[in-house]
């Protein structure tokens, strides 16, 4: 698979919704599914941290990519592109950081 833009991403994403779900319910159940895949991918960082674990890298992914799905429904469902989400986040950490943004790196 190549790699797609994140619009492209959320695009995708939106057509493996649930169909017997409105536009409500869907938007509530990916928010929900946020919360629940965030707790999971910290489950592995615990154990590996706190636990001396080895870092499960392809479970993590699977993790991060179940919460990547739910924060682009989520916005999905509010009409928010995934490239707003993101553009809009490194405008505030430009603020908030602006030393790590006035030189390359």
């Amino acid at each position: 698979m190549t790699a797609a833009t994140l619009d492209e991403y959320q695009a995708s994403a939106a057509r493996t919704t649930n169909g017997a779900l409105d536009d409500r319910q869907r938007l509530l159940d990916s928010a929900c599914g946020l919360a629940e895949e965030a707790g999971e991918a910290l489950a592995h960082v615990r154990k590996h941290v706190m636990q001396g674990r080895a870092l499960d890298r392809d479970a993590l992914r699977e993790e991060l990519g179940d919460a990547l799905w739910c924060v682009a429904m989520t916005a999905h469902g509010a009409g928010i592109t995934l490239q707003d989400v993101a553009s809009a986040n490194l405008a505030k950490l430009a603020v908030r950081h602006p030393e790590s943004f006035s030189a390359p790196r």
